[in-house]
C-alpha cells in the first residue's frame, strides 16, 4: 500500500464515533431541559419499541380484558378493537410530537408545566405528575392481579375437579409476583434491554401460535369455525345498557390493553437518540397492536363458542382459559395458560420499571413524599434507581388488599390505570393546543396535521376517562358489580389537589435544574458511550427545529 493510498475505514471505530455524537446530543438536550444525565442510555429505538410493545403484550392483554368485550359478542369484540385503537394511535401521534420535542424521563408532567399558562403550571403540573404515578402503579398492580388470575387458573385446568382460588390465595400469590418483579427490576437492569428484545420474539411468536393454533385445534376437535358472517357482524348483549352502549364500552379492552406507549417516554432518558427513538417506539407500539390485536380477536371470534354466556361464566375464572379449554383440550389449555403467564410476567417487569422511571423524574423534582430518599440512584447496582422501585412495591402490596374486599373492588384497578392515563396524557396535549407558543418541534413532527390530531386525541382521551367511569354490567349496579374508579380516581384527583393547594404550593415549583445553563457539567460516562467511565465533557448541543 503506497503512503498516497487511503487508510483503510474501521466499521467498528465509525459505529463507536456516531453513538459518542448520538451521547453527546442525546446529553446535551437533556441539559436543555434543565437535567444532568444521570441514568445509563443503554436503549436502542427498538428497545425504546419493545419496552412499550412488552407491556402491551398483546395476547395476555387481551385474554387479560376480554370480560370487558365479550358482553357486546363479536362484533364488540373485533369492532370495538378496531375503532378504539385508531383513535389511540391519533394519541400516540400526538404524544410523539411532544415526545420528540422534550424527550424527559418526566414527560407528561414536565410538558404540562413547561407549555401551560403561568397560573396553571404549578398545579397542573402537581396533579399530572400524581395522575401518571398512580396510574402506573395501578397499572403494575392490574397486571400481577391478573397474572396471580391466570397461576390460578393454570391450576383449576389441571386438577379438573371445579377448584377455584379463594381471595387470600389470589393476593398471597398476587404478593409473590410483585416481590419477584420488584427484585428483577432492580438486579437485572443492565440486561433489561436485552430482555426487552427477547419480548418482542415471545409477543410476536405467540401471536402466530394463537392465530394458528385454535383454528387448528377446533378443527382437530371435530368443531367448524364460525362463519365470517357471525365473526364480523353478530351482536350480543349481556348487559343490561343498550347495544350501542354495550359496544362502546367493549372499547375498554383495547383502551386497557394499548394503554402504555407512554413508557417510551418515561425511558427517554436511558435511549440513544431519544429525539428520534421515542416518538418511533410510541408509533410503532401503538400501529403494531392495532394491526395484530384485530387479527388475533378475529380469530377467538371464529374459534369460540357461539354462546358468549357460557364463555363469560367460565369456571375457570378467564373467558380466555375456556376458550382455549374448549378449542385445544386440557392439555393444549394448559400449555397455552402457562406461555401467557410467562408473557404476563415480563409485561409487569417492564412495566415496573417504565414506573419508576416516572416516580424517580418526580422525585428528582422534589414531588413526591420522601423525595431526597427517592431520587436516589444506585451505584451498587449500577444507574438503577432502586429505592424507587422498593417503594413502588410496597404501595402495589397496600394496594392490592383491595382484592381481598371483592371481586369488583380489585378490578377498580384496571380502571384505575386507564382514568389516570388518559387525564395524563390528555392535559400536555391540551396546553399545548391551547397555550403552546413555546412549542418547538424536534426531530419527529406530524407537520400540518399536528393540531388536528392533537384536537381529536383530546376530545377521545376526555370521552375515555368518562367511560372508564361507568359500571361495565348495567345501569343499576350492585356493591358487588359497581364500577368504583370514579370513587378511586376522585380521591386522586381531588386530594392531590388539596394536598397541592394546602401544602405543596408553599414548596413545588415544578420542575427543578440540576444543570446550569451548559451541558459541560454532564460528564459523557453516565450517557452511554462505550466508556462509559470516562469523563469528557460535552459541549455541543442539539439545536431545536
Amino acid at each position: 500500500m503506497s503512503a498516497t493510498d487511503p487508510k483503510p475505514v474501521d466499521p467498528e471505530a465509525v459505529a463507536s464515533d456516531a453513538a459518542n455524537a448520538n451521547a453527546r446530543e442525546d446529553v446535551q438536550l437533556l441539559a436543555q431541559l434543565g437535567y444532568k444525565q444521570e441514568l445509563h442510555r443503554q436503549y436502542s429505538t427498538l428497545q425504546i419499541f419493545a419496552i412499550a410493545f412488552s407491556i402491551m403484550g398483546l395476547v395476555p392483554s387481551i385474554a387479560s380484558t376480554l370480560s370487558f368485550s365479550l358482553p357486546a359478542g363479536p362484533v364488540g369484540m373485533v369492532w370495538g378493537w378496531f375503532t378504539a385503537s385508531l383513535f389511540i394511535l391519533l394519541v400516540g401521534l400526538a404524544m410523539a410530537d411532544l415526545a420528540s420535542a422534550m424527550p424527559t424521563a418526566g414527560g407528561l408532567y414536565w410538558w404540562t408545566h413547561f407549555l401551560a399558562a403561568e397560573k396553571w403550571k404549578r398545579p397542573l403540573s402537581f396533579l399530572i405528575g400524581y395522575s401518571n404515578t398512580l396510574g402506573l402503579i395501578g397499572g403494575m398492580c392490574s397486571v400481577d392481579y391478573t397474572l396471580a388470575l391466570m397461576i390460578l387458573s393454570c391450576v383449576s385446568i389441571s386438577r379438573g375437579d371445579g377448584w377455584s382460588a379463594s381471595r387470600g390465595i389470589i393476593y398471597s400469590v398476587y404478593v409473590g409476583v410483585i416481590l419477584l418483579h420488584g427484585l428483577c427490576g432492580s438486579l437485572a437492569g443492565q440486561l433489561m434491554p436485552r430482555i426487552q428484545t427477547l419480548c418482542i420474539y415471545i409477543n410476536v411468536a405467540l401471536v402466530i401460535a394463537t392465530v394458528i393454533a385454535l383454528p387448528v385445534g377446533r378443527i382437530t376437535r371435530g368443531g367448524t369455525l364460525n362463519s365470517a358472517q357471525y365473526v364480523y357482524t353478530h351482536i350480543d348483549n349481556t348487559t343490561t345498557w343498550p347495544a350501542g352502549w354495550a359496544f362502546m364500552l367493549a372499547w375498554l379492552a383495547p383502551i386497557w390493553s394499548i394503554g402504555s406507549f407512554d413508557s417510551c417516554v418515561h425511558m427517554s432518558e436511558e435511549a440513544l437518540h431519544a429525539a428520534k427513538a421515542v416518538p418511533l417506539g410510541i408509533i410503532w407500539s401503538a400501529s403494531s397492536a392495532f394491526i395484530l390485536g384485530f387479527l388475533v380477536l378475529s380469530v377467538i371470534a371464529a374459534t369460540m363458542n357461539p354462546d358468549v354466556s357460557a364463555t363469560i361464566n367460565t369456571q375457570f375464572g378467564q373467558p380466555m382459559a375456556q376458550i382455549f379449554y374448549d378449542t385445544l383440550g386440557r392439555k393444549g389449555a394448559l400449555a397455552f395458560m402457562a406461555v401467557l403467564c410467562i408473557t404476563q410476567f415480563f409485561i409487569g417487569l417492564s412495566l415496573i420499571v417504565a414506573a419508576s422511571r416516572q416516580a424517580w423524574a418526580f422525585s428528582r423534582d422534589g414531588a413526591l413524599p420522601f423525595s431526597r430518599f427517592f431520587r436516589h440512584v444506585s451505584k451498587r447496582i449500577p444507574f438503577q434507581p432502586v429505592r424507587m422501585i422498593g417503594g413502588l412495591v410496597t404501595v402495589a402490596i397496600l394496594l392490592g388488599l383491595l382484592c381481598l374486599i371483592d371481586p369488583a373492588a380489585a378490578n377498580a384497578l384496571f380502571s384505575l390505570f386507564v382514568a389516570s392515563n388518559y387525564l395524563s396524557w390528555g392535559t400536555p396535549i391540551f396546553c399545548r393546543l391551547t397555550w403552546g407558543e413555546l412549542f418547538t418541534p424536534g426531530e419527529f413532527y406530524t407537520g400540518r396535521f399536528s393540531r388536528i390530531i392533537a384536537w381529536v386525541a383530546v376530545v377521545y382521551l376526555l370521552f375515555g376517562v368518562v367511560l372508564s367511569m361507568f359500571p361495565t354490567e348495567g345501569p343499576s349496579p350492585t356493591p358487588s358489580n359497581m364500577n368504583y374508579t370514579i370513587v378511586i380516581n376522585g380521591f386522586v384527583w381531588i386530594g392531590c389537589m388539596v394536598y397541592y393547594f394546602v401544602f405543596a404550593r408553599h414548596w413545588y415549583t415544578g420542575p427543578l435544574t440540576t444543570v446550569d445553563g451548559s451541558a459541560s457539567v454532564t460528564s459523557l460516562g453516565a450517557a452511554g458511550s462505550n466508556d462509559r467511565h470516562t469523563n469528557q465533557p460535552v459541549t455541543t448541543g442539539r439545536k431545536k427545529e
